[in-house]
């Protein structure tokens, strides 16, 4: 199938040569469509689709970049090629910003213009190939259950399908049962995966086998779902089983071990959990059965382990330990309020008062392992910090009830908070100054972000982050609007003429300085000047 072109110039001769001189044909193209201004070619690429648009930058009422950005929004895989003279090159660069792949420069090439057509062509054709893979796969998913069900375990136990909509969305897709539910997973771990003596084909052979022998195993119970959750793990959860169903699934998990151990030689250790009734508990389910496994494979591997097997004080401890204080510590790096953070360790403190096994000592012992991971990453006024460290570890010592360790660990937190988010403003208020400093004198340059953290020995992207974070506003923005101020302030005096300003002003061309100027002001240089 062929694909059409747009040619837009407002002058016809331009038009003419390309639309003569150019091997459409033979590079895959009907005869091209043509315009004269940007609106007459709006008015075609509603009616036709058009795969390829080859645009003057510089045309009068409609500019190339206003129609390279609308007409993306009416074919979004629209491919653009933009044509420039050498004085237009700022041009070219917001016409790439809005969606243009490429420019040609005059006097034109025809072989070049060529090169590109081709370029364009292949681009579109492994677009339309992506589009059909994407569809047959959409297919694909469809039709197999077993896929879907996977998914969905896999995004349920990592969190990533727990809002209610996505939840409602699987349940239309698997016709989940509605209603009450009482939902648990069994976790199937392969022992010793990884031993020596395996090559590449026996670990896929023998993972292959291992989720065939749980889909077997598991296929006689309608709301049991498997899915293949790393190399030597398989997740099943399942939802609303009778008594006896639970029963029965117990004598299947023995005949999944045993034919793991017939077949492969392998142990399997399989973990129960607790039955739940929502669905934002499966991942906390997840999470007790592979710390129970964990610590039982640490004497053997083969076991089949229940929740009364779990010691729950243990669990809620590396919970603490290993998931609860890093979320903390990352939420300090990353929070602007201090009191995010200071409500998420309260909220902490009324899970961990919630749970009766939870101990004062193991209480006092996630106070001082959270107050010494703070210390550890304390970064401004070490001298206060270190008082307020020695300080706080006492009162914590001294500490003879739950609520007197939630009082000193939130107030360190609160102080914390405050240490480190002033002086980490301060530091990012001072090297904004510099960099805002350096912008307002060398507005004229050309100079890139790149050239601009390097000359402030810091990444690029950091740099941007940091500008966009203390000013409102990117580092291009703030250096558009001193140039627009500095214009206004030019322009004001008759003496200098526009060309003048756009020159003083850090701009190649008056043309594109007037194109940003009405874009930002809404009035041309001159309508500027006499209105003022």
């Amino acid at each position: 199938m062929l694909l059409k072109a747009l040619i837009v110039d407002d002058e016809p001769t331009h038009i003419q040569g390309l639309a003569r001189y150019i091997k459409w044909n033979e590079l895959g193209f009907e005869a091209p469509y043509t315009a004269e201004s940007g609106r007459e070619a709006l008015e075609i690429m509603q009616t036709e689709p058009i795969d390829v648009l080859i645009s003057d930058v510089s045309m009068p009422v409609m500019t190339g970049i206003e129609l390279v950005a609308k007409g993306k929004a009416i074919h979004p895989q629209l491919q653009v090629l933009m044509i420039s003279g050498y004085n237009e090159f700022e041009f070219v660069q917001e016409a790439m910003n809005v969606g243009a792949q490429a420019y040609v420069l005059k006097p034109i090439k025809v072989e070049e213009v060529e090169n590109k057509l081709n370029g364009f062509r292949k681009s579109l054709t492994k677009l339309k190939q992506i589009e059909e893979q994407a569809q047959e796969l959409q297919q694909k998913v469809t039709g197999s259950l077993d896929v879907v069900r996977e998914r969905f375990v896999s995004d349920l136990i990592g969190g990533e399908g727990i809002n209610l909509d996505m939840l409602r969305s699987w349940g239309r897709l698997l016709e989940l049962p509605s209603g009450h539910q009482e939902i648990g997973i069994i976790v199937f771990g392969y022992d010793h995966f990884h031993s020596s003596g395996q090559d590449a084909r026996d670990r896929v052979v023998i993972g292959t086998g291992f989720l065939k022998a749980v889909h077997v195993g598991l296929s006689d119970y309608e709301h049991v779902y498997v899915a293949k959750t790393g190399g030597d793990e398989i997740v099943a959860l399942h939802i609303n089983l009778t008594p006896i169903e639970r029963a029965s699934i117990e004598k299947q998990l023995s005949f999944i071990q045993n034919v793991m151990q017939e077949q492969y030689g392998s142990t399997v250790t399989i973990g129960n959990s607790r039955l739940c009734t929502a669905w934002e508990e499966v991942p906390s389910l997840y999470k007790e059965v592979k710390f129970m496994m964990a610590r039982s494979r640490l004497m053997e591997g083969g076991q089949i382990l229940h929740y009364d097997r779990l010691d729950e004080s243990d669990f809620q401890q590396f919970r603490l330990r290993e998931e609860i204080i890093p979320e903390i510590i990352g939420l300090t790096e990353t929070a602007a309020d201090a009191s995010k953070v200071v409500d998420y360790v309260n909220n902490v403190f009324d899970m961990l008062l919630s749970q009766p096994s939870m101990l004062f000592t193991h209480m006092q012992a996630f106070g001082m392992a959270l107050l010494s991971e703070l210390a550890r990453k304390q970064k401004w006024n070490k001298e206060l910090g270190g008082e307020m460290n020695l300080e706080m570890w006492q009162k914590l010592i001294d500490c003879r009830s739950e609520a007197q360790i939630r009082e000193v660990v939130l107030d360190y937190v609160q102080r914390y908070m405050v240490i480190e988010t002033k002086g980490e403003a301060n530091q990012r208020h001072n090297l904004i100054g510099k960099v805002t400093e350096y912008l307002e004198a060398h507005f004229q340059d050309h100079i890139t972000v790149k050239q601009l953290a390097e000359l402030h020995h810091l990444n690029a992207s950091y740099l941007s982050v940091l500008f966009k974070k203390e000013m409102g506003k990117t580092i291009s923005d703030f250096l558009q609007e001193t140039r627009m101020n500095k214009a206004k302030e030019l322009l004001r005096d008759p003496g200098i003429k526009v060309y003048e300003v756009s020159e003083q002003v850090g701009f190649q061309t008056s043309a594109y300085f007037a194109y940003l100027f009405k874009k930002t002001t809404g009035y041309s240089p001159q309508e500027y000047r006499d209105y003022h």
